[in-house]
């Protein structure tokens, strides 16, 4: 029979192991945003676009736009205190300028601001030396480089919150993407 130290140092060892494992298959998994980022920066690049803008369907206050450069997508979403004004500057396809007016003049506990550097979609972490994505949210960054302990949270909370970045990132592609395929 084994002794209670043996047991618990065998349970530790086992909850080490899933943990280990829910945190490898976390960072190996395809980010949600990866689809749209990839599709969003080759339909700018088609249409010759470095900036598209558009209303969020969550809200007639809430907008979202990106600046494309070749391999860097920066993407800013947030609700807007006087929306007829970024609603007719997209309307006119003044797109650059509803970027700078969203990314300046926004609600600020609202906006979040994306940097992904390879326009590839958020990612948990570095990968091969190569530069690492970041979030601004309500005036709070960071940096997506897997080095939770700088930010002084676990790896549970660094997860958490690069979860939730990916799947808002997701979502204002998607009306990105909307936007770029309407009719003119």
């Amino acid at each position: 029979m084994r002794s209670p130290t043996a047991r618990a140092a065998g349970l530790l060892a086992a909850v080490l192991v899933c943990t280990t494992s829910l945190a490898t298959r976390a960072y190996a998994q395809e980010p949600k945003s990866a689809t749209g980022a990839r599709e969003l920066a080759q339909l700018m690049q088609a249409k010759k676009l470095d900036s598209i803008a558009a209303r969020r369907p969550s809200g007639d206050d809430e907008f979202v736009a990106a600046l494309h450069f070749p391999g860097q997508l920066l993407v800013v979403w947030a609700r807007y205190a006087a929306p007829a004004l970024l609603n007719e500057k997209i309307t006119k396809g003044e797109y650059r300028d509803a970027y700078i007016d969203l990314n300046s003049a926004a609600v600020p506990s609202t906006k979040v601001l994306i940097n992904d550097l390879g326009a590839d979609g958020l990612r948990p972490r570095r990968e091969n030396n190569q530069p690492f994505d970041q979030q601004d949210a309500g005036g709070k960054g960071i940096s997506f480089d897997g080095n939770w302990r700088e930010d002084k949270m676990s790896e549970q909370d660094y997860m958490k919150i690069y979860s939730a970045a990916d799947q808002g990132y997701a979502e204002a592609l998607e009306a990105l993407i909307a936007q770029l395929k309407k009719p003119n």
